[in-house]
């Protein structure tokens, strides 16, 4: 997760961001960012930026570890400020550093964008950054009415990955920024394969999604990255997007 309130503001101000490592609908397990399998050291994150009308500033220096709480369990994020001033969009994208998930023995990479914009004027939400693994959006995500659809292309390096497999997952919970919290949740699934959500692009990396409720929506294409291997073991490198769908009233 890359959380923020609100993507879409009417006025530049300083926004609250939390960086942390989740599945957001069942929020079963808040796993410790940057955990490892040789050390009890956490990795720091890799890389943290911003990009507004083209410029690119360097945030790593806003991160502060913060204990998150889930539903279950406490885990060791991020929290950070910025100051989203300037009009048009601010393409926030984080590197963290490989996660090991030991019940599979592999590391878990997300290299994750959440994109803001300010006063309605559109810059930057549709650049393509080359990232090793990104979802490129087709549609604003900052403007999306619920009922309506999200369009993206999952591409490594510039290129389109085909048949990429895709996990969506709606942020199923309150978020308290004050206790850096999950709060109780909204609705409840049927079975499990509603909580998290199974979809493929098409031969050109390209997919839609339909949006059914307002709310943050997380878009995870799985092991899209160059790179495969992390200190002597698999790696899933992988790309996410985070958009938001307004009520219409």
């Amino acid at each position: 997760m890359l959380y923020t309130p609100e993507s879409a503001l009417p006025t530049g101000r300083t926004i609250e961001l939390r960086h942390v490592f989740t599945h957001p609908f069942a929020d079963e397990h808040t796993m410790d960012m940057g955990l490892q399998h040789d050390s009890e050291k956490l990795a720091p994150v890799e890389d943290f930026y911003v990009i507004n009308k083209g410029e690119k500033k360097d945030l790593i220096e806003t991160l502060e570890a913060v204990e998150w709480q889930g539903q279950s369990n406490r885990g060791k994020g991020y929290s950070s400020t910025y100051k989203a001033q300037r009009m048009g969009d601010h393409v926030l994208v984080i590197h963290p550093a490989p996660y090991y998930e030991a019940g599979e023995g592999i590391y878990i990479q997300q290299i994750t964008k959440t994109i803001v914009n300010v006063a309605g004027a559109p810059s930057d939400w549709d650049a393509e950054l080359g990232l090793k693994a990104e979802i490129v959006p087709l549609v604003k995500p900052y403007s999306i009415w619920e009922g309506s659809t999200f369009t993206g292309i999952v591409k490594s390096n510039g290129r389109p990955v085909p048949y990429a497999e895709i996990e969506v997952e709606y942020l199923n919970h309150a978020v308290d920024l004050e206790k850096n919290a999950m709060g109780p949740g909204f609705v409840e699934a049927p079975q499990d394969s509603f909580s998290t959500l199974g979809i493929k692009a098409d031969g050109n990396g390209k997919f839609t999604f339909g949006l059914p409720r307002a709310g943050w929506w997380g878009f995870c294409a799985l092991g899209v990255g160059s790179d495969t291997s992390y200190k002597g073991k698999e790696l899933s490198q992988d790309a996410v997007i985070w958009v938001q769908a307004k009520e219409m009233r």
